[in-house]
């Protein structure tokens, strides 16, 4: 679990015993997240935070992940059949979107979201039903709900659509796609959940106040947090080409340079049957104003892209029919002879599928092997398998105490840099977490600890500790333990714990 996941479980173990959210708007991202993962715990018969598992979080990104993979399907009439089941296939194959769409925190949700507002906007317009436009309004109401940057992509849908309509259609024509009541009821929609779920079904009214303070606090720190600031090619390095020595090189160029061929398509309005230009014209022009904008924040974390990624893989899926279409017409134009036509199509056909198999295996090898590896582009600030070395060994060393579950643990970590052990160590329900040795009252038989204040966490408990109170503490671990890559961990226990360690061992 990487730390994010591991406080976002935090956070919805906390309204999952106590039936309680209050919206932060400092930190942790809006409640969607947190209400959807309702559903599979309590369907899974989990009631409590210690008894969550990791696939009872993880269905969730899961779930809307898989609904991502079809939405282009709400729009094939207006990109065409052919290149909706291309934007299926590469957001299935995508090593961003499967590697992500694992993991526990709001960013699938949000494009899922986003996508779908779009979709059903699409389809109010082709047929002006209410009940799309109520559709539109409810998934707007979402996006707002799960994370403070769906404010971007509200932005980048009005100036596309603005900019599509008054170019085909011109100023007068603005508004004739909207019929009045129908623009009320998506509104409606809207506001109806975000009343609902930032006032935590009306339990606490000023989460709808906060949920316009978090503004601040976000822009504020897209700025200024030095760990996460990043040039603005951050993101096509992560695409492009990613390359650590000693491992094979990851890319996804192939889908960004369909993108760009299928924008060049689209604004010289090349032929291709069965589209609408104009839904066409919006995707490229949200494209765009999108990747701009995340590639201008300072602040970059690599699950951001897929905010605008999904975008250029529509746009991608233009791109290889565009491509299809100039090869059709070239076969054509210079009369190739029948028995040649096949082993061409054929030919074509074999480039775009050794590039997408290509694809399809680094998502392969990323999820099911490179999960915690620097190699993997898309690994970030990620926990290394030590992590479940020190679970395991505190789980160990607690059968060998009758307090069991009960026993007394320290953690101690600089800047709170402890997650995500409070997850793995969920179950105990004595464990107390600290930023500097000076902050623990009473000594614990189990303690973990940062490398960095080992001297002095050992002064305290050899040196500081009352008459009485002190006791002999060994090694927990044989080797070298790292939280993460060159952060290591310490752990020590008293001697009468290694002791009974040791004598159950031999037994």
């Amino acid at each position: 679990m990487h730390g994010d996941e591991a406080v976002h479980a935090y956070r919805f173990g906390q309204l999952l015993e106590t039936n309680n959210y209050r919206y932060d708007p400092t930190e942790y991202h809006g409640p969607a997240l947190n209400y959807f993962t309702l559903i599979p715990a309590l369907f899974s018969g989990h009631h409590t935070y210690a008894s969550l598992t990791e696939i009872t979080l993880r269905i969730v990104p899961v779930f809307f992940g898989l609904i991502l993979i079809l939405l282009p399907l709400l729009i094939f009439d207006g990109i065409g059949k052919p290149a909706a089941f291309v934007a299926i296939l590469f957001t299935a194959i995508s090593p961003a979107f499967v590697f992500y769409s694992r993991y526990y925190i709001p960013e699938m949700l949000l494009v899922c979201f986003t996508f779908g507002m779009i979709a059903c906007g699409y389809r109010y317009i082709k047929n002006q039903s209410w009940t799309w436009a109520l559709r539109t309004g409810i998934l707007a109401g979402l996006c707002f709900a799960t994370k403070e940057t769906s404010v971007i992509a509200f932005g980048a849908v009005v100036i596309s659509l603005a900019i599509v309509i008054v170019s085909s259609k011109g100023t007068a024509q603005l508004f004739s796609l909207f019929r009045m009541r129908h623009l009320i009821l998506a509104i409606s929609g809207a506001l109806f959940i975000w009343v609902l779920f930032f006032s935590s079904f009306l339990k606490n009214p000023q989460g709808l106040i906060d949920s316009f303070g978090a503004f601040g606090t976000y822009f504020n720190r897209a700025g200024t947090n030095q760990f996460h600031i990043h040039p603005w090619y951050y993101y096509f390095q992560l695409l492009v080409y990613n390359k650590v020595e000693g491992s094979a090189p990851w890319t996804e160029g192939f889908i960004v340079i369909l993108s760009i061929i299928g924008l060049l398509f689209i604004f010289n309005k090349r032929e291709i049957p069965g589209v609408d230009y104009n839904l066409l014209k919006f995707l490229a022009i949200y494209a765009i104003i999108m990747t701009l904008i995340y590639c201008a924040i300072p602040y970059k974390t690599p699950w951001c892209l897929l905010n605008f990624y999904q975008a250029l893989i529509l746009v991608a899926a233009i791109g290889v029919i565009a491509i299809w279409r100039m090869i059709e017409q070239f076969i054509s134009n210079i009369n190739l002879k029948t028995f040649l036509r096949f082993p061409s199509r054929v030919l074509a056909s074999c480039f775009f599928a050794t590039f997408t198999i290509d694809i399809g295996l680094q998502a392969f090898v990323g999820n099911f092997y490179s999960y915690t590896s620097l190699s993997n582009p898309y690994v970030y600030a990620h926990p290394t398998k030590d992590v479940l070395v020190i679970a395991y060994r505190v789980e160990e060393v607690s059968r060998d105490n009758p307090m069991g579950h009960d026993m007394p643990v320290w953690v101690v970590c600089p800047g709170s840099d402890y997650w995500p052990l409070p997850w793995y160590l969920r179950a105990f329900k004595n464990a107390g977490y600290y930023n500097d040795v000076n902050e623990i009252k009473s000594a614990a038989p189990l303690v973990i600890a940062s490398a960095e204040i080992q001297e002095k966490l050992i002064s305290r408990l050899f040196e500081i500790s009352p008459p009485g109170q002190k006791n002999l503490y060994l090694p927990l671990f044989e080797r070298g333990i790292e939280l993460r890559p060159a952060v290591e961990i310490k752990g020590y226990i008293t001697k009468d714990l290694w002791d009974s360690r040791q004598a159950n061992k031999t037994d």
